[in-house]
């Protein structure tokens, strides 16, 4: 269990972190292929190895300016979390230190059980007043 509440804390502490930061993926494509990616910078443009390789595509080319296009993907990180104030008042903090008090008593058992009439004996009928009533169970 304590394992799991481990877990827990730390996927929630994980998904507030993502929520709350900002990040870009710049992407660079020639001739609708990727070329670069880069996150948090800014993607390298067209090198001169890649526009020395050949293009079997006329419309597309390496060498034509306008073929290279940037495009970026920016995940903008929220800062409008709730803040709220946990505020008790005494009546609240009365109920609840009763609650638990009862609580914690209520499943504790004793160590041994205890058994009050243990040490007396039963008491001394006259007579068998089922004969005497002829009152038989069958």
């Amino acid at each position: 269990m304590q394992g799991f509440n481990k877990i827990l804390a730390i996927s929630l502490t994980l998904a507030v972190m993502f929520a709350s930061s900002s990040f870009t993926v710049s992407m660079h494509f020639c001739c609708n292929e990727l070329v670069d990616m880069a996150v948090l910078t800014k993607a390298k443009v067209c090198d001169n190895a890649i526009k020395a390789q050949t293009n079997s595509s006329k419309e597309c080319s390496f060498e034509k300016k306008g073929c290279c296009d940037d495009k970026s993907i920016v995940k903008e990180g929220s800062d409008d979390f709730q803040k709220t104030s946990f505020q008790m008042e005494n009546q609240n903090l009365v109920f609840l230190h009763t609650f638990f008090y009862t609580y914690v008593n209520l499943f504790q058992g004793l160590e041994e059980n205890i058994v009050p009439f243990l040490n007396y004996d039963p008491p001394l009928i006259p007579k068998d007043f089922q004969v005497l009533h002829q009152v038989y169970l069958i």
